[in-house]
């Protein structure tokens, strides 16, 4: 009796575009720049640009791959997620990282792309997509935290332009941005109803920025003042009074970012925890690490870490699904700050004395970047909306639960 052949199987149709991607980013990215960091989104600024950062800049910029599932029409990429995802493989594989960072690609793009004309997407999009501009965000005042609803800032309606007064504080990056997308009130008679979301040019007359220096020794943070600073009619996105609506929308992609790129990215980087445990700490006979407890709790961390890992790429599956993220963000920033705060303590506790070190000798790089990178740590719990807010997030948004009066 004749055997039939067995089918061939069905050829996976993402490995076409992995092979492409292989190819281009042999071509493009300079091996010399392998596991090093994005200088267009440095906590402490910009640095100056080597020749090999501009060019690969330049060439995932001209690709549309630094914003990949952007639409072409504006300067993205247009892949699907799943073609997202083998280009990230493709590029942990060789150790190239995105040129294209910041709060225009983390927050304000995706939201103007929802939210946005035409002509303010065609305008703004592109060059956040080539890595030409950092955007900075006015939100917060110094009576409107918590309460950001509570915020003061106004601008005045000036037949063609607006009029902004008015203080913001903690303006991540203020003192490089380009532009700065705010929420100001353009109604003085209701609360949530009277905010207005508006684009304002950093390098307008009246705007002043004076930087805020942190524990950690950085300065990334400003206090932001307008002073009769003129915004034209065209910089205010959607209509008057739908600020608060825009602004919650783009806090979702900021938590979605801060809980995704922000946390895993920099906890699944570097030295894992374990090889600078048996540096400082020794090793068993068996070449463990000496102290049990030590080890347990280690292990117990990179669990943590990797289940974290998988739960976002299953968020970013359920957020294609609904379009959109949602209010599971807030479980997200809020575990991926718990998290990265903890890898910094078991770090301190890793090296003890030597990872409380400010300056001096007797100390490492390494472990003057430890101490700074804990004290800095402690803020992440904070901004992007501090523990408290996401969790009154998660009680009304997700278990339904409603404020007693």
């Amino acid at each position: 009796m004749a055997t039939l052949a067995a089918p061939d199987a069905p050829a996976d149709p993402l490995d076409a575009f992995r092979a492409e991607a292989r190819a281009w980013l042999a071509a493009n990215f300079p091996s010399a720049l392998a596991h090093k960091d994005n200088a267009m989104s440095a906590v402490e600024g910009p640095v100056e640009e080597t020749d090999d950062q501009r060019r690969w800049r330049e060439a995932m910029g001209a690709k549309g791959w630094g914003v990949p599932t952007w639409p072409r029409d504006y300067g993205g990429g247009g892949l699907s997620r799943a073609e997202a995802r083998v280009l990230a493989e493709e590029m942990a594989r060789i150790g190239a990282w995105n040129p294209i960072g910041g709060m225009g690609v983390m927050m304000f793009g995706p939201t103007l792309l929802e939210y946005g004309s035409e002509a303010q997407k065609r305008e703004h999009i592109p060059p956040i997509a080539r890595g030409e501009i950092r955007w900075c965000q006015g939100y917060s005042e110094p009576g409107a935290g918590s309460d950001l609803a509570n915020l003061q800032t106004f601008a005045e309606d000036c037949g063609d332009h607006y009029r902004v007064n008015g203080q913001k504080t903690w303006t991540s990056g203020g003192q490089w941005a380009d532009k700065c997308f705010a929420l100001v009130r353009t109604d003085r008679t209701r609360k949530h109803e009277g905010i207005s979301f508006l684009l304002i040019d950093m390098d307008a007359p009246g705007v002043e920025v004076k930087p805020i220096r942190l524990i950690s020794g950085a300065s990334p943070f400003c206090e932001t003042f307008f002073t009769d600073v003129k915004v034209p009619k065209e910089n205010l996105v959607g209509r008057e009074g739908e600020g608060w609506t825009i602004g919650k929308r783009l806090l979702q992609h900021e938590r979605s970012s801060l809980s995704g790129g922000g946390s895993t990215g920099r906890l699944l980087a570097g030295t894992p925890l374990g090889e600078i445990a048996k540096r400082y700490r020794g090793v068993d006979a068996g070449g463990r690490l000496a102290d049990a407890d030590l080890r347990a709790r280690l292990i117990r961390h990179d669990m943590d870490v990797r289940a974290f890992a998988l739960t976002l790429r299953r968020a970013a599956l359920e957020a294609k699904a609904s379009q959109g993220p949602s209010a599971t963000s807030s479980i997200m920033k809020n575990v991926g700050a718990r998290i990265t705060q903890e890898r910094a303590e078991l770090a301190i506790e890793i090296m003890g004395m030597n990872g409380l070190g400010w300056e001096g000798e007797g100390f490492s790089e390494e472990e003057l970047t430890q101490t700074r990178t804990w004290l800095w740590g402690k803020a992440v719990s904070i901004y992007g909306g501090s523990t408290e807010i996401q969790n009154n997030i998660v009680a009304k948004r997700i278990l339904g639960m409603l404020d007693h009066q």
